[in-house]
């Protein structure tokens, strides 16, 4: 009879009874009989820190990112103001304005005043001051930061929207019937 492989590799002395065991046995498949080994409770903690530390990395580079494209924004909106605004105006003259609760002021000529009380020029933040842009580059500038422009004409939505308790007042307001003119110098 002809002898397997194994037995021939043993008489030939390439092998070891101890490694055709060895061999054997691997060739076997695990029995489904056997249950998984048990999971230390040391493992499990190990696992559950894993994993909440990978929450907060998670987390933390969000948040790095948030900051990234909000200076990305930022930075994006200087460049706008930058290109198109208009040159600085040393007049005696100044166009008065409300940002937010904050009266402020911005030297102009009456040309430019005319434009940005018709909305063709729009006053922005720049830089901790304020800056006139063409309306052309205020949609650019809005879509990516809304609180930069304070003030736009009536072609536009004012900065300062107002609010419901301004709102309801307003069907009281004795002086509603009186006109202030946009032009009034303060």
């Amino acid at each position: 009879m002809s002898m397997s492989l194994r037995d021939q590799l043993l008489a030939a002395g390439l092998g070891t009874k101890k490694q055709a065991k060895e061999a054997k046995q691997a060739k076997r498949p695990p029995s489904r009989h056997q249950a998984p080994p048990p999971v230390s409770p040391e493992k499990i903690a190990a696992n559950k820190a894993q994993a909440a530390k990978a929450a907060r990395d998670q987390e933390l580079n969000r948040r790095q990112q948030e900051k990234a494209a909000a200076k990305a924004r930022r930075a994006e909106v200087k460049q706008l103001i930058e290109q198109h605004r208009l040159p600085p105006v040393e007049s005696e003259e100044y166009y008065n304005f409300t940002d937010g609760n904050r009266l402020a002021r911005l030297a102009t000529t009456p040309a430019l005043r005319e434009q940005l009380i018709k909305g063709t020029v729009v006053i922005v933040r720049y830089e901790g001051h304020y800056a006139m842009v063409p309306e052309d580059a205020v949609a650019r500038i809005r879509e990516r930061d809304e609180h930069a422009i304070v003030t736009q004409g009536p072609a536009g939505s004012t900065a300062a929207p107002a609010t419901p308790a301004a709102a309801a007042s307003d069907g009281d307001d004795p002086y509603k019937d009186f006109v202030v003119p946009d032009d009034l110098v303060w």
